[in-house]
């Protein structure tokens, strides 16, 4: 019996390793992979991703005829003209909630983000401007690219029965201008947040990767 358990036991551990290994390897081969920009047509919209050295939010204009984000979006200073752009980056809502910095980790929140135990959430911070450098890098769309990106993002908030999307109920932020809403979908070791950004390229047709878990499989298309 105990012959048994060691060698089941012993089994896990090779599975465990191989997954390891597996994992790692496509997190650093996948983003090497391109995917290239769709043909250019004309440029009509410019948006940004925007990256804090780990997570990429994707910035759109607050507002302009595809899409006024004030609608679904609160911000109390919004009617202040000076906020002219809106990020919004989809993730754990139990990293986005309970964990400000990185020391403050805990073991269970980042065991049920990594295998897709907890629920989402999207973060939206209103900026004044934009600075294009090794963080933020600028893009431009045609309208219909534009629209494309407007379906996939607002695919991923979650709306009650009047189509609002839903506000998170918390007192967390991180400043004046941001704010927490349900998201749909789950995060896992698959599908982070980076994936998440980098899918909403694919959908709008900029150049991006095949798979990333990370910021720098997106940025490093883009130096």
């Amino acid at each position: 019996m105990i012959k048994k358990t060691l060698k089941y036991i012993g089994r896990f551990f090779l599975f465990l390793i191989g997954f390891i290994a597996v994992y790692a390897i496509a997190i650093y081969t996948l983003p090497l992979i391109t995917i290239d920009k769709e043909p250019v047509t004309t440029e009509d919209v410019e948006i940004f991703i925007l990256t804090n050295g780990v997570h990429t939010d994707i910035v759109v204009p607050v507002a302009n005829e595809q899409m006024d984000w004030r609608t679904q979006i609160e911000y109390a200073g919004i009617a202040n003209d000076d906020y002219k752009y809106l990020a919004m980056g989809w993730g754990d809502k139990g990293f986005y909630l309970e964990t400000p910095t990185w020391s403050e980790l805990k073991t269970s929140v980042a065991f049920k983000a990594a295998f897709g135990l907890s629920t989402t959430a999207i973060h939206t911070t209103f900026y004044k401007q934009m600075t294009v450098g090794d963080k933020c890098k600028n893009m431009m769309l045609s309208v219909e690219q534009y629209e494309r990106l407007i379906s996939y993002v607002t695919s991923s908030f979650q709306v009650n029965s009047q189509n609002d999307f839903i506000k998170v109920d918390t007192d967390v932020a991180y400043g004046k201008t941001d704010a927490f809403y349900e998201a749909n979908g789950t995060y896992s070791i698959f599908k982070t947040c980076n994936a998440w950004a980098n899918n909403g390229l694919k959908a709008c047709g900029q150049k991006c990767c095949f798979w990333t878990a990370f910021d720098w499989g997106i940025f490093d298309k883009y130096d």
